[in-house]
C-alpha cells in the first residue's frame, strides 16, 4: 500500500490508475480491497487525512431548502449525534453526519450492524417507489463476506421474545481487531493492513468529474488540497463512494457537457433522500431498570474462538406491516447517563464548558470509583497489556456481562453513571422524490456549491412510529413485562406531533433501478448512459429499511468490486480475440 498527501506532490500533475474509487469510507477501501486482491490497480482519493480536522470538516457543509425540526428537536439532534462525531456541528451539518477522513463515518459510528429484511427488497403496494432490481437471496453470499470483513458473527442469537406483531430483532457490533475496547475504525483497520496494489491519496478532493466530448465516459477527474494545490487523474474506471449526499451533488456540480448534471437526464439524481427516523416512545420505570437491560440490553454468544456482542430489541413483523401498511420499524433500548455522570463533568471542566463548576467537581468527587474504573479500562487498552491478555479479559467480560461491555465500547473504555432505560424506536422511510439533494447558491473554498438538502418526515412515517409505540406498550404488558411510561406524543392523541429526527443513514439519492427513467443506476450499480462510472453505497438503495445500513453497503460494495473484477476478465478476453483477429 502508498499512502500519500496530495500536497506532497507537484502542482498540476497527472496520476494515472486503472480504478479510482472517489471515498476512503467503509464502501470505497472495501472496493479497494476486494479489486486490489482480483489484481487491479487500485487509487483511493479521499477528501480528509488519517485524522478528522476542522479545516476539513468545514467541506462538509450544507445547507437546508426549509426547516424540518422545532428547537427542541434541534437541541435533541446535537446531543444525538453530537457525542460521537469530533468535529460535527449541527449549524455546519443541519441535515446528516459525515467525517472528512480515512475511513468516513466509521470514525464516528457506534458499530452496529444489521441485515435488511427480505420485505426491504419488495416491491410493496403501500410504500411507493419501493422495490430493489435485485433480492435478498442474490445479495447472500456477499453479505457473508461483508460480515466477515467486519468482524461480525454470521448467525443471530435465538429469538428471545415475539407476539405475532413485534418478534425478537439482533443489531451486532463491529469490533476492532487492533483495539479490544474499541469498534471498528475502518480507516485505522485499512492502514494497517496495509492491502498491496492500492494507493491512498489523502487531502485530495474531487472538485470536478469531467465527460468526453459524446457525455458518455469519464475521461479525468480533477482533484485539489486543502491549500489549493490541483491535479488530474485518468482512469479506466471510477467508483463513487463518498455518501449519499456528496455523490449526488458532485454528479449536479458537473453539468459542463450535460447542463443538469452527470446521470441526471431524468432529473433523478438527488432525488428520493431516505433516513431512518428514530424518536423516543419512552422510557422504563426505574425500579425494573435491571430486570429489562436483562432481556432487551446486550447478550454476548461465542463462534469461531471469540466472543460476539449483539443488542437485544423489537421489530414489526413483515404481515403487520402488509396488514396495516406499516413501513419497517423497530425499537431499542438504550441506557441513559445520570446528569452528575462524573465523566461528562470532567470533559465539561477539561473543555471549559462547565456551566456549574460547583456541581461539576462534585460530581467528579462523588463518582471516585468511577473514575477508578475509568484508569482502569485505559490500562487495559495500554500497548503494555499483551494482546493475549486483552482477548481472554475482554472475550470473557462478553460472555458474562454484555451490557457492562457494550456500554465500554459505546463509551470509549469509560464507565459511566446510568439512571434509567428509554425506549427509542427507528423506522424506515417511504422514498418521496421531493426529499432531494440539490444545489446551493453558496459554494466551498473550491468554488464548488454546496449541497443544499430538503428531508421531511411524513405522515407514513409518523403514523408507523405511533402505531409502533402501541404495540409496544402492549406486548410488553401481555408478556407480563413492565410497561414503558410513554412519551406525551406516543400517549397522547393522533394531532400530538412526532418529536423526530435523521439518524444520520442517508441513503436512495442515486437510486438502482432497471429503468433509467426511475433510477440513477442500473442493477449492477453503473451510472445509465455513462460507460465507466460507478456509484457505491448507501447512496444507490431503493429503500433503507430500518436496520443501520453499513453492513448492507459493505455486502453491496463486495457485488460490484466482483463485478468490476468480473467486466476486467470480460474486457481482455475481447481485446485478445480481437488481436487474434488482426493477426
Amino acid at each position: 500500500m502508498k499512502l500519500n498527501r496530495l500536497s506532497e506532490l507537484d502542482d498540476n500533475s497527472a496520476i494515472a490508475a486503472e480504478l479510482v474509487i472517489v471515498g476512503g469510507g467503509a464502501t470505497g477501501l472495501t472496493i479497494a480491497r476486494e479489486c486490489a486482491s482480483a489484481g487491479m490497480d487500485v487509487l483511493v482519493l479521499e477528501s480528509g487525512l488519517l485524522d478528522e480536522n476542522g479545516e476539513h470538516e468545514l467541506l462538509n457543509t450544507v445547507d437546508l431548502a426549509e426547516p424540518s425540526l422545532s428547537g427542541f428537536d434541534q437541541l435533541k439532534r446535537e446531543s444525538f449525534h453530537g457525542k460521537q462525531a469530533e468535529f460535527w456541528s449541527a449549524e455546519r451539518q443541519p441535515y446528516g453526519v459525515r467525517c472528512r477522513v480515512l475511513g468516513g463515518s466509521t470514525q464516528a459510528w457506534a458499530g452496529k450492524s444489521s441485515i435488511f429484511d427480505e420485505i426491504d427488497f419488495q416491491t410493496r403496494p403501500w410504500v411507493e417507489h419501493s422495490g430493489w432490481p435485485c433480492d435478498k437471496a442474490e445479495l447472500a453470499p456477499y453479505l457473508s463476506r461483508a460480515l466477515a470483513a467486519l468482524n461480525l458473527c454470521p448467525a443471530d442469537p435465538p429469538a428471545r421474545f415475539g407476539t405475532g406483531d413485534l418478534a425478537s430483532y439482533y443489531w451486532q457490533f463491529a469490533r476492532s481487531r487492533l483495539d479490544r475496547l474499541d469498534v471498528m475504525r475502518m480507516g485505522k483497520e485499512f492502514v494497517a493492513d496495509k492491502p498491496p496494489a492500492v494507493r491512498i491519496l489523502l487531502d485530495a478532493t474531487v472538485t470536478h468529474i469531467a465527460l468526453d466530448h459524446s457525455g458518455g465516459q469519464v475521461s479525468s477527474l480533477e482533484i485539489a488540497s486543502i491549500a489549493g494545490k490541483r491535479a488530474k487523474v485518468v482512469a479506466r474506471t471510477v467508483v463513487l463512494a463518498a455518501s449519499a449526499i456528496e455523490n449526488a451533488r458532485l454528479l449536479l456540480a458537473s453539468n459542463d457537457v450535460h447542463g443538469t448534471g452527470i446521470g441526471n437526464g431524468r432529473d433523478n439524481v438527488g432525488r428520493y433522500l431516505v433516513d431512518h427516523v428514530g424518536v423516543t416512545i419512552g422510557s422504563i420505570p426505574e425500579p425494573h431498570v435491571a430486570a429489562m437491560a436483562q432481556l432487551f440490553g446486550f447478550y454476548g454468544i461465542r463462534h469461531g474462538g471469540r466472543s460476539h456482542m449483539f443488542m437485544h430489541g423489537l421489530a414489526l413483523t413483515p404481515e403487520v406491516q402488509e396488514r396495516e401498511h406499516l413501513l419497517n420499524a423497530s425499537i431499542y433500548f438504550a441506557p441513559q447517563r445520570a446528569d452528575d455522570d462524573p465523566w461528562d463533568a470532567m470533559k465539561r471542566l477539561l473543555r471549559r464548558k462547565s456551566g456549574n463548576v460547583v456541581r461539576d467537581l462534585t460530581s467528579i468527587a462523588r463518582g471516585s470509583s468511577f473514575i477508578a474504573k475509568g484508569f482502569g479500562m485505559t490500562l487495559l487498552a495500554s500497548p503494555v497489556v499483551p494482546g493475549v491478555l486483552k482477548d481472554s479479559i475482554v472475550n470473557g467480560a462478553i460472555r458474562w456481562s454484555p451490557n457492562m461491555v457494550a456500554d465500554e465500547f459505546e463509551r470509549g473504555g469509560l464507565p459511566h453513571k446510568l439512571t434509567g432505560l428509554t425506549l427509542e424506536a427507528i423506522s424506515e422511510q417511504a422514498p418521496c422524490p421531493d426529499n432531494r439533494i440539490t444545489l446551493s447558491d453558496r459554494t466551498d473554498r473550491f468554488g464548488v456549491p454546496i449541497a443544499k438538502v430538503r428531508w421531511q418526515v411524513s405522515q407514513q412515517e409518523r403514523r408507523t412510529l405511533r402505531r409502533l409505540a402501541e404495540l409496544a406498550d402492549t406486548a410488553l404488558k401481555a408478556s407480563g413485562l413492565p410497561r414503558p411510561e410513554l412519551e406525551e406524543w406516543a400517549a397522547g392523541g393522533f394531532d400530538q406531533r412526532v418529536p423526530a429526527i435523521d439518524m444520520a443513514h442517508s441513503m436512495g439519492t442515486t437510486r438502482m433501478s432497471h429503468d433509467p427513467a426511475s433510477g440513477v443506476v442500473d442493477s449492477n450499480c453503473r451510472v445509465h448512459d455513462v460507460r465507466n462510472l460507478y456509484i457505491a453505497g448507501g447512496s444507490v438503495f431503493p429503500t433503507g429499511g430500518h436496520a443501520n445500513p453499513t453492513l448492507m453497503m459493505l455486502a453491496c460494495a463486495i457485488r460490484l468490486a466482483d463485478h468490476l473484477s468480473d467486466q476486467r476478465g470480460r474486457d481482455a478476453v475481447c481485446a485478445r480475440d480481437l488481436l487474434t483477429i488482426s493477426e
